[in-house]
């Protein structure tokens, strides 16, 4: 980001909802541009007619701060600069790359088609893990009901039979008394953890540790590092497409990544690259990178073609986590029934196994 607009500006402009419009306005908004750009539409003109037609309340004033600094003799990538969580550097750096190249509506184009994709592989992987988070949350929460409502009712019953009760009851009632009486602390500790969560996750050794432990996960570690590696060569390609420095690319990659152990083993290959040292030869000490990505990247090196061969990774890699949630979601179906069976199941059982073994326990 130029440090002379920031200087210029002063504090940057708040933009209400910015998360929404990235994720839903932006794709929509590039797609446009570049239309009308290829139609031979001038740019303040495009923006102009942008600003008319967007129905976000949200995004209209950003549309016109943009035109407005169009107007006044910025180019648009400096425009954009002052919208930073909606405009991030990957797009702005694309539009630059665009606007100094001279293909500004080929460049929006490609932009448009990236967002796309990434909305849609993004979408399938929160798709999958949604329909588990929602079914464990409701497992959990209709045991904590039955252990704290349903539980305490039936402690009452063998309260009367005077005889010593099964292990199995006898250490769901005692848990049940303890979540009963001291449900708050139960509370606090569970806001504590996910306050604590949030705050290690926020420091950079926090943020590092836990993303790579998202790629040391079983099973869902394999398809983090497939969605991580889908999504450098995409955008790595899409920078050399649009004539951004292989330096530059690989610093914005970077920090697009999603995850901060990619990321930051992107960053040390820029060092590496910068000694004369090819990419594919940084990257293949590296564990979490694929040989096939490795030997594709030294194949595009060799013969100049290094955005095709990335092409053609993001497409494979996208296409193996499409497979890969489509099976997860067949596979955990049945897992959580078990879960659920099995918690349900337990303090059914629990609940049910003195009245079978009556005899025993009545005195």
């Amino acid at each position: 980001m130029p440090k002379n607009l920031n200087k210029a500006q002063g504090s940057l402009p708040v933009v209400r909802g910015a998360r929404k419009i990235r994720l839903k306005e932006l794709s929509v908004f590039t797609r446009q541009v570049a239309a009308m750009l290829s139609a031979g539409m001038p740019l303040v003109q495009t923006l102009a007619a942008m600003e008319q037609q967007t129905v976000n309340k949200n995004f209209r004033p950003v549309i016109q701060g943009i035109r407005a600094r169009v107007e006044g003799g910025s180019m648009y990538s400096e425009a954009l600069v002052f919208y930073p969580s909606i405009f991030d550097e990957l797009y702005i750096s694309m539009m630059r790359a665009g606007e100094v190249a001279g293909i500004l509506p080929d460049v929006c184009a490609r932009v448009a088609d990236f967002l796309e994709a990434s909305n849609k592989l993004r979408a399938k992987v929160k798709s999958a893990m949604m329909y588990p988070s929602v079914v464990m949350v409701v497992a959990i929460g209709l045991a904590t009901a039955l252990i704290m409502f349903v539980v305490p009712v039936f402690a009452e019953m063998f309260s009367d039979f005077g005889g010593q009760l099964p292990w199995l009851t006898q250490k769901l009632l005692d848990f049940s008394n303890l979540l009963t009486t001291y449900w708050y602390i139960a509370l606090a500790v569970l806001c504590g953890l996910i306050y604590g969560f949030k705050y290690v996750y926020k420091t950079d050794r926090g943020h590092y540790k836990i993303d790579e432990m998202k790629l040391r996960f079983p099973i869902l570690g394999e398809l983090a590092t497939k969605v991580a590696i889908s999504r450098f060569a995409s955008t790595f390609s899409q920078l050399l497409h649009s004539g951004v420095q292989i330096m530059e690319s690989l610093e914005i990659v970077g920090l697009a990544t999603g995850n901060r152990v990619i990321g930051d083993s992107l960053l040390d290959a820029k060092k590496t690259v910068e000694e004369g040292q090819p990419l594919s030869a940084a990257l293949e000490p590296n564990k979490f990178y694929p040989r096939m990505l490795v030997h594709m990247l030294s194949a595009g090196e060799k013969t100049g073609q290094v955005d095709e061969m990335m092409d053609k990774v993001s497409e494979f890699y996208d296409s193996e986590v499409e497979t890969m949630v489509s099976g997860l979601t067949s596979m955990i179906e049945p897992l959580l029934m078990v879960f659920i069976g099995g918690i349900i199941g337990t303090i059914v059982v629990a609940m049910f196994l003195p009245i079978f073994k009556m005899s025993e326990v009545v005195m």
